[in-house]
This record gives C-alpha cells, sequence and structure tokens, in this order.
C-alpha cells in the first residue's frame, strides 16, 4: 500500500450507464449510482489549465467501490493522454489519505508524478502517475465527511441489494 487502502478501482469506458449494467449482471456489482456531467473546477493537467466533462457510474463490488466513467471532451486531461475516446480500460486506483500533503510528500519520493488536480465540490482530487511501473494512475483525495459518507451510502445500498434497479440516477438538475 503506497497511499493506503485502496477503495476504488476506476475504469474508463464509453458508455458509463451500459457498462454498469453490465457489471451489475455479470459480476454482482451495485447498485450503481450515475452521475452525469460532473461539475469539476480548478483542473490543471500537468501544469496546464484544462478542463474535465466526464460522466460517473458508482457501484460498490465485494469490499471495493468500482467507478466506471467516460470524458466527454477533448481536453487534454488523465483520462485523455492515456485513452482515446471510444478506447478505455483500468485508469485509476483511489485512495483516501489523512493528508493530501503528506502523500503528494510520498509520491515525490517515490519520483512519481502529479498528472491532474482538480476540485469537485470541495473535494481535491489528483491522479498520480504510476502507468509505467504499476499500469495506473492513482487517485488521491483526503479524507471529508462528505466524501466518506457517500462511499459509505454507495456500499450500504449494496448490502441488502436484490439486484432490481441496478443503475439509479443521481445527477443534479
Amino acid at each position: 500500500m503506497i497511499f493506503g487502502p485502496t477503495v476504488q478501482i476506476a475504469y474508463v469506458v464509453d458508455d458509463p450507464e451500459a457498462s454498469a449494467r453490465a457489471w451489475a449482471r455479470n459480476f454482482g456489482a451495485g447498485p450503481f449510482f450515475l452521475n452525469r456531467h460532473i461539475p469539476v473546477t480548478d483542473v490543471v493537467h500537468r501544469g496546464v489549465p484544462s478542463a474535465f466533462d466526464h460522466t460517473s457510474a458508482y457501484g460498490w463490488w465485494g469490499s471495493i467501490m468500482v467507478e466506471l466513467f467516460c470524458q466527454h471532451n477533448d481536453d487534454m486531461t488523465a483520462v485523455r493522454e492515456r485513452f482515446a475516446p471510444g478506447t478505455g480500460g483500468l485508469h485509476h486506483m483511489a485512495c483516501i489519505v489523512p493528508s493530501l500533503d503528506r502523500a503528494l510528500d510520498v509520491a515525490q519520493q517515490m519520483n512519481l508524478d502529479v498528472a491532474q488536480t482538480a476540485k469537485a465540490g470541495t473535494t481535491t482530487f489528483v491522479f498520480v502517475d504510476d502507468v509505467a511501473r504499476h499500469g495506473h494512475y492513482w487517485e488521491l483525495y483526503e479524507s471529508n465527511p462528505g466524501l466518506l459518507g457517500f462511499y459509505a451510502m454507495v456500499r450500504a445500498a449494496h448490502e441488502d441489494w436484490d439486484g432490481s434497479d441496478p443503475v439509479r440516477d443521481i445527477t443534479r438538475r
């Protein structure tokens, strides 16, 4: 564990909703919570301001959250530098850390570069590039009540889930 326990595995997909239905059907993951065009601000990719328009489906699988997501815009991001439109695969594993600054110090000591920083609401998230060594990025975010509550909600929904209603839209309109 470089940064702490891995709490999420994330894949770039063409269609998060269809992929979530397939994961529910094939692997028993879910239910998935679909959030379309998630508002993200302060995006910086490799030191250059950018934009990151994406849709994600979040579900629980075993002991870990699964995120299935796609990027809608063509701006250079930690997604686009790895996956062209229409392609996908494993993108990142995520860790909730007690201190983002300390986690980034660890990344620097390991010669891992920050590929992207951004904010969703009040939560800053960082993609650290570990593609050459482990084949994926690390997504790091500092622990906060809203983030922990979201993870708890997704996990709780899975615990007594009977397989019905596998994709639930939580997009704020």
